[in-house]
C-alpha cells in the first residue's frame, strides 16, 4: 500500500516534508515511526486523514500520515 507521510519540526531534518512511502498492508504508525526512525519520544500529535489517531492505529492504503513532534514554548 502506498501512504503519504507528512513530517513536521525537527522530524524533517535530514528527511522531507512530504512523501509517499509504500508499506505492507495492515502497517500501523508504529512501523512507520521505526522506518522512518523518528524518537518516540519526541512524538506528539499523529493524524491519519486529518484525524487524531495513536501509535497503534492501522493504516489503508491511501492514507495520509502526518507525525507532528511535542511542541515547546510558552
Amino acid at each position: 500500500m502506498v501512504l503519504t507521510i507528512k513530517l513536521y519540526g525537527v522530524f524533517r531534518i535530514d528527511r522531507f516534508k512530504e512523501q509517499q512511502l509504500e508499506f505492507s498492508a495492515g502497517a500501523c504508525v508504529d512501523e512507520v515511526v521505526e522506518r522512518l526512525q523518528l524518537n518516540r519520544q519526541l512524538l506528539g500529535i499523529i493524524l491519519i486523514n486529518e484525524q487524531h489517531a495513536d501509535i497503534n492505529a492501522t493504516l489503508v492504503d491511501g492514507d495520509v500520515l502526518a507525525l507532528l513532534p511535542i511542541l515547546e514554548g510558552g
